[in-house]
């Protein structure tokens, strides 16, 4: 491992410089601190993924996962993990099946998929570093042709503080920062990293965190290329040569702000919408929820949970998918039984996948007082196609059975006034809403 890991002081970057850069990754608006780990919606995604990712064990059990990615459990949760912001962009590849290769070998091999599907369920129930890191060896002998550390990634969503996210970008930025010779594909290297990484995290916490993630978005803004790597020397003349490469890297943030102004935007909309929401409810006589990492959010100067319930029925505190439900964007109550009249999920640019396994964690809560309440997606007018492909997912064969509904943008924006002062119940908001169950 040692032949992995050089970190004596002579071959790693020195710490000043590692803290002045780190220090501007966390100011930079375009990097993924600020981009991604800071990003409210990114923990809304840790449930529904752990979910997805017990599904797939499930059926691998069960003997039911089939023989092909496409359409299966994984791809549902892998593509829900690649469709977050930056760090995460092309997750998938290493789970597509390539045919002439014939890997990776846990589609067609039966016992390759069940020692896949173990892996994933042993990671699930252990919380500590030695337990995953002896599970990670036991799938390793078995030397799964194209299974390799991309299967961190599934990891991390279910242990972030233990395991840190992997890719290329990242192995690169490990690598030039840390002097190493990591390479992709190969569990030891993987663990050696992984090491270094703790090591490093350790180092810079007070700048990092204790969620790996963080550190894992840095060393990817590091290897995919958006800052110099420090020099690995304090002469003032390399110094100075690399504060000039940073101060033009600082320099063209300001100026390519634009994908931040962007997802500041998305997030304003997102807020304006459950706002929205929040106030139809109201006006047509329900008591309403807001998402509780929303609640604190402004709209116009004040929280969006203003004039809304402080506490969720005890109907819905006790069922077994409360922690998933108190995340649904906005939910209407019906004050008579304190049963869910009506839920929305509102998906700007997020994935779809994770407010659906909201949704479900709502209609399936064994509470019947829910069973009926009407489900809705909102999202941009133009992104009805994603909304209807998602829930065409096998993973999602259950959802012909509930009310749920494609709610537009554009329907709510122009009926919500008039539904507002003339509607009454959810008469209104289904007139305008395209229903989406496969009956």
């Amino acid at each position: 491992m040692s032949q992995l890991i050089e970190t004596n002081d002579q071959s790693c970057v020195p710490n000043a410089l590692v803290r002045q850069l780190i220090l501007q990754w966390r100011e930079d608006p375009g990097a993924t601190y600020r981009g991604w780990f800071l990003w409210e919606e990114r923990l809304k995604n840790f449930r529904s993924i752990r979910r997805g990712i017990a599904q797939v064990v499930s059926e691998i059990e069960q003997g039911t996962f089939g023989v092909t990615y496409r359409n299966s459990s994984l791809e549902t949760v892998v593509h829900s993990i690649a469709e977050q912001r930056q760090i995460f962009r092309g997750a998938d590849h290493a789970f597509l099946w390539k045919p002439k290769l014939r890997i990776p070998d846990i589609y067609e091999d039966a016992a390759n998929q069940r020692a896949f599907g173990q892996l994933l369920a042993n990671c699930a129930c252990c919380d500590t570093a030695d337990a995953i890191i002896n599970h990670i060896h036991a799938i390793d002998r078995r030397k799964i042709k194209g299974l390799g550390p991309a299967v961190a990634n599934l990891l991390y969503f279910l242990h972030p503080t233990l395991i840190p996210p992997f890719n290329t970008a990242i192995v690169k930025g490990y690598n030039a920062l840390a002097n190493a010779n990591v390479k992709l594909g190969s569990w030891p290297h993987f663990l050696a990293m992984r090491s270094g990484v703790i090591e490093f995290n350790d180092r810079y916490r007070d700048l990092l965190s204790n969620d790996l993630g963080a550190i894992g978005g840095f060393l990817f803004d590091v290897g995919s290329g958006r800052y110099p790597v420090p020099p690995q020397t304090t002469d003032a003349s390399s110094v100075t040569d690399w504060n000039v490469r940073l101060q033009a890297v600082r320099t063209e943030a300001e100026s390519l702000n634009k994908q931040s102004l962007s997802n500041q935007e998305s997030d304003r909309t997102h807020t304006e919408v459950q706002a929205w929401l929040r106030d139809l409810g109201k006006s047509l006589g329900f008591s309403v929820w807001i998402a509780a990492n929303d609640r604190g959010r402004l709209y116009q100067n004040a929280p969006l949970s203003k004039g809304c319930l402080d506490q969720l029925p005890q109907s819905l505190v006790s069922c077994p998918g409360a922690d998933a439900i108190r995340l649904i964007d906005v939910l209407w109550i019906d004050e008579a039984n304190q049963s869910v009249a009506a839920a929305f999920e509102v998906e700007h640019t997020t994935s779809i996948y994770s407010g659906i396994v909201r949704m479900l964690d709502l209609a399936l809560s064994g509470d019947s007082l829910h069973a009926t309440a009407g489900l809705f997606l909102v999202a941009p007018d133009a992104r009805e196609g994603d909304v209807r492909a998602q829930l065409q997912r096998p993973a999602f064969s259950r959802i012909g059975n509930l009310d749920i509904a494609y709610l537009p943008y554009g329907e709510l924006a122009r009926h919500r006034d008039a539904i507002a002062r003339f509607g009454s119940g959810l008469k209104g908001i289904k007139a305008i809403a395209s229903p989406l169950g496969r009956t």
